[in-house]
């Protein structure tokens, strides 16, 4: 089933990107290193008019560093782009993203012409976090669930550095299905959005194979359990949660339970590094949401121009008679 979450803040939130745009020299993009291409706002492109780009790929001491090499190349090879991973509350590399959009606008800079930087993400993705972590004080309420900033922010980082911190938005209607369990296996989707065991078996269906390693020695797992042609995922789901404690009176496992600790487990790191897609596999899955797409379309419009036809037909009947 498809996962959808865009909460009445997130109006405001785009109302105020497109308020604030023409003024702003660099967007700061910040995207889940576990998930760069599901947790990209493909909205920020219209509403940022091509603006120069910094990608900032966080939360990466969770992902693959492999898979992080390949996302900052693909974003890298983008035109007016840079890209740079980071853990938003390490002090060090958070320094870089300053050095990163001088770079982007080499032209602004000092007190006459002071650069002006807008952040973006999607809930949850660790803005505060990194804010916080560049003021060295706490400028910005933090959590781990979505949608805790509410109102936009201005923060000065240097005396010619202005900072505008926007809410957490994600793009009205998500046409990747991939992406909506993803983002809900990451936190980036509010609770009330998604049925957890829905998106434990398509979490556990996508790492089954390139991380078997980590679910075996997390759940003490057998080769045969995590091959996907001997097990399916829902008796996967049900040797995780007797692994973990989740049984009910009778012996028998809560699914619920089980479903819960798989999504905990992997937002908190505990299977290891671990990316859910690459850059070729999200190409993949867009360019198949864009075509599903398209045949919808297509089938809709088909549908309003034989309605279409109907009415003429009966209106021609009725002016003959």
């Amino acid at each position: 089933m498809p996962i959808q979450w865009f909460p009445g803040h997130m109006h405001s939130t785009k109302k105020a990107i497109v308020e604030r745009i023409p003024d702003i020299d660099v967007v700061i993009e910040m995207l889940d290193a576990r998930l760069p291409g599901s947790s990209a706002n493909p909205l920020l492109a219209e509403l940022t008019q091509h603006k120069p780009g910094l990608k900032i790929l966080n939360k990466q001491d969770l992902a693959d560093p492999d898979a992080t090499e390949a996302w900052l190349a693909h974003y890298q090879a983008m035109p007016g782009t840079r890209a740079i991973a980071l853990d938003a509350g390490d002090t060090a590399p958070a320094r870089r993203l300053i050095a990163a959009c001088r770079e982007l606008a080499p032209l602004r800079g000092g007190m006459v012409k002071p650069l002006r930087v807008l952040i973006c993400g999607i809930p949850n993705v660790g803005k505060s976090t990194l804010i916080n972590t560049l003021v060295g004080q706490r400028k910005t309420r933090t959590g781990d669930e979505p949608g805790i900033t509410k109102l936009e922010q201005k923060i000065v980082l240097a005396d010619d550095f202005y900072l505008f911190d926007t809410p957490g938005m994600l793009w009205p209607r998500i046409i990747v299905e991939e992406s909506g369990y993803n983002l809900a296996a990451s936190g980036g989707i509010g609770r009330n959005a998604y049925d957890e065991q829905e998106v434990a078996l398509e979490l556990l269906a996508r790492v089954r194979e390139p991380y078997a390693d980590r679910l075996a020695a997390r759940y003490k797992l057998d080769a045969a359990q995590l091959d996907a042609r001997q097990t399916p995922v829902d008796a996967l789901l049900l040797a995780i949660g007797r692994r973990r404690g989740g049984l009910k009176a009778g012996g028998q496992v809560d699914l619920q339970k089980a479903a819960e600790a798989v999504i905990n487990d992997f937002r908190a790191g505990a299977w290891g590094r671990i990316t859910l897609e690459t850059p070729q596999q999200f190409e993949q899955w867009l360019a198949a949401a864009q075509q599903r797409e398209a045949e919808r379309e297509a089938e809709r419009k088909a549908k309003r121009d034989r309605r279409s036809g109907k009415r003429r037909t009966a209106e021609d009947d009725a002016d003959a008679s």
